[in-house]
């Protein structure tokens, strides 16, 4: 019998994480991305620890495929086929401005041309009644107009085709002869809401062609190996399964990352946590209150995407994110970034300044223990990328470096209030959980700024997400469109809806024991807009509160209206133990170093993570060094380490 090795993977884009579980023990890796092929970069970290020999190989994979291709504008040729009269919907969307105050700000290229999108004769109204059908010689004709179009992908979105999917389907019956891959709106997101739900599908059909490829080039790499991929929504899926609806997997990477900081701090005993996760080219920021928030009103590069997905606030700030001198005079950090090639000036290959090697230049990183030892950089580099900014801004190196972590910072701390204060959360009553490869170097200034009192730095930070893509569950969401008032959602009415979902979700699982969580979307009458609150027998008073929280008001003697179910049918996994951190106690006798903190050169103690063991106690200021990350504790914090190894930083 071969040996089981299960294996999370993330995909960023500096750097390739791989988390080995072999049922005991738990092993960590990480290779440079290869960014032109993904797949290479996950073949040859493979082999690099385990070799070329037979394995019972179980692998969840967290990609950034679909997310590069959607923001790149590198997906398929697709063409719109949509109700007559709604051809535009897609490119009027809802008229409102991406940038309210900038006058030069202009809309992102629509994923599908005017010249792509057609109208079909047909209507049906919004309780499902078919007012006018498809006229077959119409869809024919229109049949012989793509196939001399050299189109990858076609989208199919009906009016009110959430109610009655008929049209839909006659559609696709006939587009289907052109074998042309066909994402259907009634199949795949069966809501209201035209123009989010347009977006989402042509975005799905917009992805399909090269989430495909790639989901085919890895099968064939990996034969025989079992494969599952991270959904956007935190839970995994088959690779079918992912090559036909690449629009769940668009936040899989960091997706990962938050499933992985909830697995650990149920078991620190914090059910309230931000997630802030930094890697290379990006942070992701995260509110989690007993398990992670899931938003449908996700807008990725001005594309709406209807899917749940776990509620998630990108930015382009991370360790290789470049530093330069606008116009005005000003000091800018990122978006743009120096990615895994070239990567930071440090590495040997770019020139470019960036907040790697400002953390370099203070100290803050020690060049003989980046990634354990196993990667050289070059100190020396970093310096002479900074003198040009040095002398642009005519200040010292190391005041331009601060200045280059002051900026990142700012703009991490935006992400950050966006996620709590602006959805009504106080962020002093969370921890911040803290991860990715350079997320340590700035968690605890973070957190001093949102006035955040207890930083969590889990045991290999630098590669939680692929941890986290292990400890996901395999689940699928189910959405139905009801327009229900408060009368009429009575138990029996939403218990035989949910039913209906339930059947769906059996059918999809049929080897499974599934657990089930239900959700409805609500509003007041009247209202345009709907929050999401769980299911339960006072969901009117679970919506009233949370409705408050939200908007600052609420109106208990207004009509309430049930506008759409949802259910999240959940085939559980065998739970990934964590393993305890050994009790191995050593004398540990820290190094003392200066570093530049606060505009000033300041002594620390510096400690090798490996030699921690439960129960032990340090304070600031000082440097934990481990392979896959570097942590900063300023001034003021005590630390102890728990027995998982997760370090608790507390001010």
């Amino acid at each position: 019998m071969l040996k089981q090795i299960q294996i999370g993977i993330d995909t960023g884009g500096t750097f390739t994480d791989f988390v080995f579980f072999d049922g005991e023990s738990i092993t960590i890796h990480k290779v440079p991305s290869t960014p032109n092929d993904p797949s290479k970069a996950i073949i040859s970290g493979i082999e690099e620890m385990l070799g070329n020999g037979q394995l019972d190989l179980h692998i969840v994979h967290g990609t950034t495929v679909a997310t590069n291709a959607l923001l790149e504008r590198k997906g398929a040729r697709i063409a719109l086929i949509t109700t007559k009269g709604f051809e535009d919907v897609i490119q009027i969307g809802r008229q409102n401005r991406g940038e309210l105050y900038d006058v030069f700000w202009e809309a992102p290229l629509s994923l599908v041309p005017p010249s792509l999108r057609f109208g079909i004769t047909e209507r049906t109204n919004f309780e499902g009644k078919i007012i006018k059908s498809v006229d077959k010689s119409e869809v024919l004709n229109l049949c012989k107009k793509i196939k001399q179009l050299d189109i990858e992908g076609i989208a199919i979105c009906f009016l009110h085709s959430y109610a009655n999917p008929k049209n839909e389907q006659m559609v696709e019956k006939h587009l289907n002869k052109l074998e042309i891959p066909i994402s259907r709106s009634s199949k795949i997101l069966s809501e209201f809401r035209e123009y989010e739900r347009t977006s989402t599908i042509v975005a799905n059909s917009y992805l399909l062609p090269k989430v495909k490829n790639y989901m085919d080039t890895l099968s064939q790499k990996l034969p025989g190996a079992e494969i599952s991929i991270m959904q956007s929504s935190g839970g995994v899926m088959s690779p079918d399964h992912a090559s036909t609806e690449p629009v769940r997997v668009i936040l899989s990477g960091p997706a990962g990352g938050v499933v992985g900081a909830v697995k650990l701090t149920k078991l620190t005993g914090h059910s309230k946590i931000i997630t802030y996760d930094m890697g290379g080219t990006s942070t992701d920021v995260a509110l989690c209150e007993d398990g992670p928030k899931v938003t449908t009103e996700t807008v990725i590069d001005g594309v709406p995407i209807k899917i749940p997905m776990i509620d998630i606030a990108t930015i382009g700030a991370g360790g290789g994110s470049i530093a330069r001198v606008d116009s005005g005079g000003a000091l800018k950090v990122g978006p743009e970034s120096s990615g895994a090639d070239p990567g930071p000036a440090c590495y040997g290959r770019g020139a470019e300044p960036t907040v790697t090697d400002a953390n370099l230049v203070l100290g803050r990183i020690k060049a003989d223990s980046f990634l354990g030892g196993r990667m050289k950089i070059f100190p020396d580099k970093s310096k002479s990328s900074l003198k040009k900014l040095s002398r642009q801004l005519k200040l010292s190196i190391e005041e331009v470096a601060e200045g280059i972590i002051k900026v990142a910072n700012a703009n991490m701390e935006r992400a950050l209030r966006v996620i709590s204060l602006g959805k009504g959360y106080d962020p002093r009553e969370f921890a911040m959980l803290s991860f990715g490869g350079a997320g340590g170097l700035h968690a605890c200034e973070l957190a001093q700024a949102m006035e955040m009192k207890t930083v969590i730095f889990p045991k290999d930070p630098g590669v939680l997400s692929a941890l986290g893509m292990l400890a996901a569950d395999m689940f699928k969401d189910y959405s139905l469109t009801v327009f229900l008032n408060q009368d009429e959602a009575n138990f029996a009415v939403l218990e035989e809806a949910f039913s209906s979902l339930e059947v769906k979700a059996h059918k999809d699982f049929p080897s499974h024991k599934i657990k089930f969580k239900r959700f409805l979307d609500l509003r007041y009458k009247r209202q345009s807009h709907e929050i999401t609150v769980p299911y339960s027998k006072n969901f009117i008073g679970a919506f009233h509160r949370t409705h408050k929280r939200m908007n600052g008001y609420n109106k208990p003697k207004s009509e309430i209206e049930v506008i759409t179910l949802r259910l999240r049918a959940i085939a559980k996994k065998r739970e990934l133990e964590v393993p305890c951190l050994q009790n191995n106690k050593i004398k540990i006798e820290p190094k003392k170093e200066k570093v530049i903190f606060g505009g000033k050169s300041i002594n620390l103690r510096t400690y090798h993570r490996d030699y921690f063991y439960p129960g032990y106690k340090f304070k600031g200021p000082a440097l934990v060094l481990e392979d896959t990350s570097t942590i900063l504790i300023p001034p003021g914090y005590k630390c102890h380490v728990d027995e998982w190894g997760n370090i608790i930083a507390v001010l």
